[in-house]
């Protein structure tokens, strides 16, 4: 029987063609993913183990470049701060050989042009500490000299050369406030690994970092070398001992340090490989539709020859073992394969990734045994299991029932066994979905996940049930359109349900997270962009890149800027009301109503400037707000006070749920935190408006100004980048599908080759015969397409349901047009898939075919 299996393997390697290619892509997925993923973490941690290489015990001030109020706080309160005197004391351990005070925070740095060089989030600034001989071992100069004084500065090499900067220009540096003016008096050179991975490093004396960065005479950090004998554990025991009580400042090894970011690269990395196993687990799914099919087919053409081996005393186990065994030969084979594919797949992702950024750390590629392991057994489990059923029925065949027919249908019995379990388990799914999206929480998600998961099952029982009524509404215009081929290939198409609906279901998948995928985008877009325009009556909105805070300054001189009517700065801070802490946000009360849409329920915008809160719906109701209610408050300096309500307006998602004006705010916190300010324009948004904030910013390149529309665009844009990737992610999985419609259609052909050539000997024409098989192949994956479609719509709402509480006024969102476009392309996926096996249909030899056992 073993030797009966491989032959059969090798006499059937054309149709078992596209199974093995099926089988090779979900692993050569799989292998790709985790080589590329190990050799990418390999390599930041090579990278990333420079970093502590010369730290013994960090100590970290963590209210550090915290905010100008937090700091103020700290100050007034007499807080311990790191200062040049725990320098002294910390190098004066024992176990100290030294101890150097770092500055680090952000500083950005402007091109020739005035436009940010790299990303906003990874601009740094540092200090430049000399040792004995006058250099910092840290940052060796290439060029020039360290810097000295508030207006000269050293760049990392990188960053230099990008803008083409030498050592005596000029350069534009931008912090929190407007941009200003320094010499380039160096250029070093360094292992940093995030100057490595594309971050600007931008170095300043000790005094001017502090002053920029931090507070005068502050440090961020003091990193304590250990004396030769002393181990890092004992240190950190020593250093401890001098640090004041309290969880301001935290102390670690280098050690401990090291293994923190290695573990962070770990994390990462692995979050990454999680998200592509998802996708390749996707497509093997598909995968197990196309090798079902393709075995259950098999074992259908070869009835005859199965029931000779059952009359010569082959037993029913015999029969499933030399199945079983031709689908172990296949799996192995595809396995071995796709797992060699997979090594060139992450030798390719690497180069497409180091090729976008350059700056990425790269390495030899690693290929992990788990991933030899990992690759091997999924590909021959997949292949095998999938297997198993068209074995047993293989096994089941009657010999002498076999002899006369080439296909046993399926009985009554088993078509109602099989329609009343998929009914039941699509119905507790669905139960299940919508129960989920009317807790409208996050706690509905778990029983939505479960419940989709059940409904696709139940579906894809069902699909064969579901095949003859849909494919008979597209039966009148196949015949209107495409006359007698069109008729038979709707009749072709319903002929056996149970093939239909494994060759639709594999689209059927790929079509169902693509349309969720794509209605949850939309949604999502729509709410954000409704929330914009409701709130922002301003022309523009003034924010960091970075998401930093604003200095006071800019929103002064933004004020005075020219052409600009009404401005206000957000400010942003958090107040104790009845035990629990509630966002505040404080708006100019004289522009308010200018620069901002709100829709009151009670009371007025007005309000504002008597001192008094405006707060929105959700906080009125589920604390019995009212106008004229008075609220206590405990402020962040300890400060007690009554805070009283002048008016109740419409929740908004760009607005926090209590106003109140800056003037109030500041009374008890000078130096909120200021994220945005909103801008009115006299004219309107203008060219000349938008360059005159930007002016009054000292063309900070870090300051951003946008109009409503570019909000938008921006919003929109992450958006789309995030439905592409998944569009990308999820190509392999109809790829799988379109081999599947093709490995189905090719042997279908095989197994009506008589019917083809009397079709031909009674007049049909080999277009004809094109045209049939084609459209057969349209109608089957525009089938699965459909479902697919209508069942994304569906979990698409319910995730929406289980969202709005996060995002209120979330609904859900059908854009038309896009799914007109998915059922377009799986119509071309259809006709594509079709070229190969009806070209071949076509020049089938019209007596052989008709001569054909």
């Amino acid at each position: 029987m073993y030797r009966t299996a491989l032959r059969n393997v090798l006499a059937h390697k054309g149709r078992l063609l596209m199974t093995a290619l099926a089988v090779m892509l979900g692993t050569a997925f799989v292998a790709g993913t985790m080589v590329f993923s190990d050799t990418l973490g390999q390599a930041m941690k090579n990278s990333y183990t420079k970093s502590y290489a010369d730290v013994s015990v960090l100590v970290t001030d963590q209210s550090a470049g915290s905010g100008a109020s937090a700091r103020r706080r700290s100050e007034a309160a007499g807080a311990a701060r790191l200062t040049d005197a725990t320098v002294r004391d910390l190098a004066a351990l024992p176990g100290a050989g030294s101890a150097r005070g770092t500055v680090s925070g952000f500083a950005g740095v402007a091109d020739r042009k005035g436009d940010l060089i790299g990303q906003a989030w990874s601009a740094r600034g540092a200090n430049y500490v000399p040792d004995a001989s006058g250099k910092d071992p840290r940052y060796p100069l290439a060029e020039g000299r360290a810097p000295h004084g508030d207006k000269e500065i050293a760049l990392d090499r990188a960053t230099a050369d990008s803008a083409g900067y030498k050592v005596g220009d000029t350069v534009r540096l931008a912090t929190t406030g407007p941009a200003f003016s320094t010499v380039l008096t160096g250029i070093f050179t360094t292992d940093d690994p995030d100057v490595s991975a594309g971050a600007t490093l931008t170095l300043f004396d000790t005094a001017t970092a502090q002053k920029l960065l931090l507070t005068p005479g502050q440090y961020s950090s003091i990193a304590v070398g250990a004396r030769p004998g002393t181990t890092e554990d004992a240190l950190l025991t020593q250093v401890r001992a001098k640090l004041p009580d309290g969880d301001r400042f935290t102390s670690e090894t280098g050690r401990q340090l090291t293994d923190e970011q290695q573990r962070m690269i770990a994390e990462g990395t692995s979050g990454m490989k999680t998200m592509l196993l998802v996708f390749a687990g996707i497509s093997l799914f598909v995968g197990i539709f196309i090798i079902a099919n393709t075995f259950t087919m098999l074992v259908a053409q070869r009835t005859k020859e199965l029931a000779l081996l059952r009359a010569v005393g082959a037993g029913r186990s015999q029969v499933t073992r030399s199945v079983l065994v031709e689908a172990l030969i296949i799996g192995v084979t595809a396995s071995v394969a796709g797992l060699l594919a997979g090594i060139g797949i992450g030798a390719g992702m690497q180069a497409v990734v180091h090729a976008l950024e350059s700056t990425m750390p790269t390495g030899s590629l690693v290929i992990a045994p788990a991933t030899v392991v990992v690759a091997l057994v999924v590909g021959v489990l997949v292949t095998v299991v999938s297997a198993v059923l068209p074995a047993i029925r293989a096994s089941r065949i009657a010999p002498v029932a076999a002899m006369s027919s080439g296909e046993q249908p399926a009985t009554q019995k088993s078509l109602i066994v099989r329609n009343v379990l998929g009914s039941l388990v699509t119905a507790g799914g669905l139960a299940l979905i919508v129960s989920g999206a009317a807790t409208h929480s996050s706690d509905g998600r778990i029983p939505v996940a479960a419940g989709a998961a059940l409904a696709l099952i139940g579906v894809f029982v069902l699909l064969p049930l579901l095949s003859r009524p849909v494919i008979a509404l597209v039966g009148p215009l196949l015949a209107a359109l495409a006359g007698t081929p069109g008729k038979l290939a709707r009749q072709n198409a319903v002929r056996n349900p149970r093939r239909t609906a494994a060759t639709a279901a594999a689209l059927t998948i790929g079509l169902t997270l693509v349309s969720a995928l794509t209605v949850l985008g939309a949604s999502v877009g729509a709410t954000v962009d409704k929330a914009v325009t409701s709130a922002m009556k301003a022309d523009y909105d003034v924010a960091m890149a970075n998401g930093m805070p604003l200095s006071p300054e800019v929103a002064a001189a933004i004020a005075k800027a020219p052409g600009v009517s009404a401005s206000s700065p957000l400010s942003n801070v958090y107040w104790e009301f009845d035990g629990r802490s509630r966002a505040v946000m404080g708006v100019d009360a004289a522009h308010a109503s200018q620069v901002m849409r709100l829709t009151m329920t009670s009371g007025t915008a007005e309000a504002l400037g008597q001192g008094l809160a405006l707060v929105d719906g959700d906080l009125a109701k589920s604390r019995g707000l009212r106008v004229g209610s008075a609220m206590q408050a405990v402020y962040p300096d300890g400060s007690k006070g009554t805070v009283t309500v002048g008016g109740v307006f419409e929740p908004n998602q760009m607005l926090s749920p209590m106003l109140l004006s800056n003037e109030e705010v500041t009374k008890h916190e000078e130096d909120a935190y200021v994220r945005d300010i909103l801008v009115k324009g006299a004219d309107g948004p203008t060219p000349a408006l938008k360059q005159a904030i930007k002016d009054a910013t000292g063309n900070n390149p870090v300051i951003e100004v946008k109009t409503k529309q570019d909000m938008r665009d921006e919003f929109n844009k992450m958006i789309t980048f995030a439905l592409n990737m998944m569009y990308g992610l999820l190509a392999m999985s109809v790829l799988v599908a379109i081999l599947g419609v093709i490995n189905t259609l090719a042997m279908s052909v095989f197994e009506r080759k008589r019917e083809i050539g009397m079709l031909r000997a009674i007049g049909l024409d080999r277009r004809g015969i094109k045209r049939m098989v084609r459209l057969e192949s349209v109608v089957i994956s525009l089938f699965g397409a459909v479902i697919g479609v209508l069942l994304g719509c569906f979990l698409a709402w319910a995730v929406n349901g289980t969202l709005s509480s996060s995002l209120p006024g979330l609904g859900t969102v059908v854009p038309y047009g896009k799914m007109l476009v998915f059922l377009a392309l799986a119509g071309l996926v259809g006709m594509v898939a079709a070229i190969w096996p009806a070209r071949r249909a076509s020049r089938l030899d019209i007596l052989e075919s008709i001569k054909t056992d």
